[in-house]
């Protein structure tokens, strides 16, 4: 718990432009934002970091915030922002809440269809955009009459290179937050933001649509707060610790992690623009936590290990040696046991070979590490314990505001989702559905007219379409998505994320989709890991490119004794009877994930349709 802060009010009753005035007068001096400048652009792995304080913060959201009144922006309406992980995408979201308006961020990798989707319903007359490549998806909605957009503002207008069909209504960021600081009027700005009320909407987040159009759920300030505390309350971490902000702020983990939080701790926040950047950055920076969804950390562990499996026969066995002690410690964590000896060997390998090497990536002053978003595949997890970090799983979905469930570092269930975070009860339903009901759950969903529907029942009961069981230790576990559930012809019921997690223990597997739906068997397609999967062929005199090694004999018959030996570990009905073994990662770009990295089902189903219908053909 953070216990430097001082709380300028009730927390159920504050607002986020409250706690950003709090920060800026007892901790103005404190940095809150940096970003890299250098080499013409924010994304590059290189360059000296630029950095606000929170006193530098407030004044430049209070000037933006002059600026985007006078562009037009009133009290309560949306507007959406498309940009990277950049000062104008932060300071802007800060700028149009003490505004009164509504931020709404959406998915850089959104197809055109989406991007109308969502301006259609939101109403939004305006959008901030990055630059050209926003621009081309956008700028048809400014002549469709079903849409409302007036106005688009660019942040690199540079970019743009042909003159615009609208260049009315167009305009730079670069002339806003001029005009801004020419308009500013500091009675004005504090006059604004005080109009705000706890229960007005703070943005609306537009679910990532693994199937159909996104839902916007509508959050607010006081939602964002009481679960800030209470994560807070549940996480213990250094005063001002800084965070490493990579992923989208579309997506409600790092809405949170990357500006709510930080507002509300007072922390100190790195934008990484580039995704690919992560690693880099984390080497640089060192940071005390990290958050990842699971297939990060999967990506993480691939790098890690293609390393390992390069060192010396010698200094490898050291690792491994170093790695069991490693595991046995977090075991005996996990059960609340001390046992002195272990604790003597584990801080022995600590020292002597494991944090050398944690070191190498960044990572060896880590005290929190979490994952979310879909469940942690075991072997993931049983390698970063065996580098002495322990992935903290949560659960929690978008209606929920981000964390409904944590492990902490006091309590875990390596494997579960932890337990509810305070103010939130969670059951289960008689079919294993999970229900939740708390004041950090959404308020509902809003329409195209304006409204919002509800999204509990009369009780406040929300059914989160997860399924799982609550252990007698009050630990979360989680089994599949209640729609993703497969049911064979047999009428059998299948995981097809317990399966797919089994399949990819094997490091040459990266992805794997299982499919069988009204089928007598699971069949599954299966990509190879991008990074893992050169370093195993090369060890045995195998080069080529992924598309290559996926037609190699050898390649094959080790991904054939994978899958046998997943489904030595799975029941008859979740054994896979045939694959497909793929030669082109997924991505969110090709369509098949989405920005949050999780499978869009229908999408691969229906793109290797010839694939898996030739499975079930002998």
């Amino acid at each position: 718990m953070t216990t430097i802060l001082r709380m300028p009010g009730e927390p159920g009753e504050l607002t986020l432009p409250a706690l950003l005035l709090r920060n800026a007068e007892d901790h103005g001096e404190l940095p809150a934002l940096s970003w890299r400048v250098g080499d013409g652009t924010h994304g590059t792995h290189s360059g000296a970091w630029h950095t606000l304080s929170w006193a530098e913060v407030r004044r430049q959201v209070a000037e933006l915030a002059a600026g985007y009144r006078a562009l037009g922006v009133r009290r309560g309406e949306i507007v959406l922002l498309m940009m990277g992980n950049r000062p104008e995408h932060w300071l802007s979201d800060l700028a149009l809440v003490h505004v009164g308006a509504v931020p709404v961020t959406v998915y850089g990798t959104a197809a055109p269809e989406q991007i109308a989707h969502i301006a259609r319903h939101s109403g939004a007359r305006f959008a901030v955009l990055e630059g050209a490549r926003e621009l081309r998806r956008w700028e048809p909605l400014l002549v469709d009459d079903t849409a409302r957009l007036e106005k688009l503002v660019i942040v690199e207008a540079d970019t743009v290179a042909e003159p615009a069909e609208e260049p009315a209504r167009h305009e730079s960021y670069a002339s806003l937050a001029a005009r801004g600081a020419e308009l500013y009027d500091p009675a004005a700005f504090e006059a604004a933001w005080r109009q705000t009320a706890a229960g007005d909407t703070l943005t609306v987040v537009y679910t990532s649509g693994t199937t159909g159009d996104p839902k916007g759920v509508v959050v607010s300030h006081r939602n964002v707060l009481l679960n800030a505390l209470a994560l807070d309350g549940a996480v213990e971490l250094p005063d001002h610790v800084e965070h490493l902000c990579y992923l989208p702020f579309a997506h409600i983990a790092e809405r949170m992690l990357g500006i709510c939080l930080p507002v509300f701790r007072a922390s100190h926040v790195y934008l990484c623009a580039d995704p690919a950047a992560v690693a880099a950055t984390a080497r640089e920076l060192r940071p005390a936590q990290f958050f990842g969804v699971p297939r990060v950390w999967e990506k993480l562990a691939a790098a890690v290990g293609a390393v390992l499996a390069r060192l010396p026969e010698e200094r490898r066995a050291a690792v491994e040696a170093a790695a069991e002690t490693a595991r046995a410690y977090v075991d005996c964590q996990e059960r609340g046991q001390r046992p002195a000896g272990l604790a003597h060997a584990y801080a022995k390998a600590r020292a002597e070979v494991l944090d050398p090497l944690l070191a190498q990536a960044g990572f060896d002053r880590l005290v929190w590490t979490a994952s979310a978003s879909a469940p942690m595949p075991p072997d993931v997890v049983r390698f970063w314990a065996g580098l002495g970090i322990v992935v903290m799983d949560a659960w929690g979905l978008t209606e929920t505001v981000g964390v409904c469930t944590t492990n902490s570092p006091g309590a875990f269930r390596l494997g579960s989702v932890g337990r509810p975070i305070d103010g939130l009860e969670v059951r289960t339903a008689e079919d294993g559905e999970i229900e939740v009901r708390g004041r950090t759950v959404c308020a509902g969903y809003l329409r195209a007219d304006g409204s919002v529907a509800p999204a509990t029942d009369a009780d406040g009961w929300f059914a989160t379409g997860d399924i799982g069981r609550v252990d007698e230790d009050g630990f979360l576990w989680l089994t599949d998505r209640k729609k993703e559930m497969i049911v064979t012809s047999t009428g059998k019921n299948v995981s097809p994320a317990l399966v797919e997690n089994t399949l990819k223990e094997h490091p040459l597997i990266g992805q794997a989709l299982v499919h069988g739906d009204g089928r007598s068997y699971l069949v599954a397609l299966l990509v190879l890991d991008a990074e893992l999967a050169p370093a195993w062929a090369a060890r045995r005199g195998i080069t080529g490119t992924l598309r290559e090694l996926a037609g190699h004999p050898a390649v094959r018959e080790e991904v054939e004794r994978a899958v046998s030996a997943a489904n030595a570990r799975l029941n008859r009905t979740e054994q896979v009877k045939r694959f497909s073994l793929l030669s082109e990662e997924w991505g969110p770009e090709s369509g098949e994930l989405t920005p949050s990295l999780k499978l869009r089902r229908k999408i691969i189903s229906d793109k290797y349709r010839q694939e898996l219908d030739g499975l079930y053909h002998l």
